[in-house]
């Protein structure tokens, strides 16, 4: 008889879901879904608000990644504004994106998937956890905890406080950066760089430990999009959209983020609340595409910054030839942008132009519409507003990282699935690997499931000859 096997939750990220894995008579994998099963209205009840208030209003989607939002929302209201925000206040919203995304790389990295690189895949659930890593690598956590402690500092230093601060603003910042601010951050900089350094040999030093995981998670040719500069340098906050495919051919350069909806369609599918985005010329499923720190990395010429530039070269040398395919890698991607936004972050620092005391431009609505692009730590994120003549909200949409990633995780979670799990004795860590390909991309669910008002949802019990027993249907 046919049989479901049901992950319920998946632990070790942020937000609520869970994965089924469908088997056929003789037990082998034939499908398998990631289910995202909270759902979340921010563009629905964002209607008819100031749009002044959408940045504030949209870093409420999450308690992990607030600042990515303020980045991206503030940009549209740039855009609304029709304003070219003071060179300070661009300068403080690249450090404070940067710290956003160390600490957010730290958490995934040591606190959610060194319990699986250090620990072992198989290792028992009850110790395979951050509590688990600090009894048997007790440095390593401790260095975790510095890591994004240090990023969270950033983030409390320059915005005044460290979860949901409102000093990022339509047409610039809230207040000019301190001396004393300033020199603080750059005093402990040389601590996460040696961190980090530490973090990437380590990983360097397991990774033939792994060679069957690189090799079934998530491990298929595809399509990588993120922002990058006008000489192909890694960016975050600013910068143009890039796509290159598994070849590290490129399928588009230098591509304006507010034509997105001519690149971009969004999928529905009846199994989640999580849209699919797909590339819109190769039409869907045909093309799906990968986001965050793998794809940023496959896609730039070079990081901009010396150590990132040196590890890349080592990033790059994973395979003979083409774009590092594996998400497994996202983990290694992610130390390598951690040592960036440290490098980046001293170089901001260093600008006198960064310490001038213009920070804001001043204006009210001048475009009824406005786009904001900028890349979280997971991804490109993109927010769209339109206003009426007061200023307020008409219509919004938001696409996240995490939803940009949602074709590429359900193919890796069934890749991962045919490769071990076999038939009825099915060990824990098996199933572990199975989350742990969703682990790779560090997704955050409730940053992504925004659907616009009620979502269709089609429950269905199939049996081994495709036969529906059982519909229950929601339109």
């Amino acid at each position: 008889m046919a049989k479901t096997i049901t992950i319920d939750p998946v632990t070790r990220i942020e937000g609520h879901s869970r994965i089924t894995i469908h088997l056929d008579e003789q037990g082998s994998v034939t499908d398998a879904q990631f289910h995202v099963t909270q759902f979340r209205g921010f563009e629905k009840f964002t209607e008819g608000r100031p749009f002044h208030e959408m940045p504030a209003i949209t870093a409420r989607i999450c308690g992990i990644c607030p600042i990515s939002h303020l980045m991206a929302s503030a940009k549209a209201c740039d855009d609304l504004l029709a304003v070219r925000i003071p060179p300070a206040a661009y300068n403080l919203r690249r450090i404070l994106n940067l710290g956003q995304l160390i600490q957010s790389h730290a958490l995934s990295f040591f606190h959610l998937s060194a319990p699986d690189l250090l620990l072992g895949m198989d290792a028992d659930p009850a110790k395979r956890h951050i509590l688990g890593l600090a009894a048997a690598h007790p440095e390593i956590a401790k260095n975790g905890i510095w890591l994004r402690m240090f990023g969270q500092q950033i983030i409390e230093w320059l915005a005044g406080k460290r979860v949901h601060p409102a000093w990022v603003v339509p047409g610039g910042v809230g207040s000019p950066l301190t001396a004393e601010t300033r020199d603080r951050i750059l005093e402990m900089i040389p601590q996460g760089i040696t961190i980090t350094q530490g973090a990437l040999d380590l990983l360097k030093g397991v990774l033939d430990q792994f060679a069957s995981e690189i090799s079934t998670f998530a491990n298929f040719p595809s399509l990588f999009m993120g922002l990058t500069t006008a000489d192909g340098s890694l960016e975050h906050y600013d910068g143009n959209l890039r796509i290159r495919d598994e070849n590290r051919d490129m399928v588009g350069d230098q591509l304006d983020p507010k034509s997105y909806n001519e690149l971009i369609g969004e999928a529905v599918e009846p199994y989640s609340y999580l849209k699919t985005p797909y590339y819109k010329p190769r039409g869907y499923p045909d093309g799906f595409y990968r986001v965050g720190p793998l794809a940023r990395l496959n896609n730039c010429d070079q990081c901009g910054t010396p150590l990132a530039d040196q590890e890349l070269r080592h990033f790059r040398a994973l395979v003979a030839e083409g774009a590092v395919l594996s998400s497994f890698h996202y983990h290694y991607a992610r130390l390598i942008e951690i040592l960036y936004g440290l490098e980046r972050v001293r170089d901001l620092l260093e600008d006198p132009v960064t310490s001038s005391d213009r920070v804001r431009a001043q204006a009210g609505p001048n475009q009824h519409e406005g786009i904001g692009v900028s890349e979280a730590p997971r991804g490109t994120l993109i927010h769209h507003y339109k206003i009426d003549k007061d200023g307020l909200i008409t219509w919004a949409n938001l696409i996240i990282a995490t939803g940009h990633n949602n074709m590429a995780m359900n193919r890796g979670i069934l890749q991962a699935a045919k490769e071990y799990v076999r038939g009825t004795e099915i060990k824990e860590g098996a199933l572990n690997r199975v989350e742990a390909v969703i682990r790779c991309y560090d997704p955050c669910l409730s940053c992504s499931t925004h659907a616009l008002g009620e979502m269709a949802l089609q429950l269905q019990l199939i049996n081994a000859a495709g036969e529906v027993l059982d519909e229950q249907r929601r339109d």
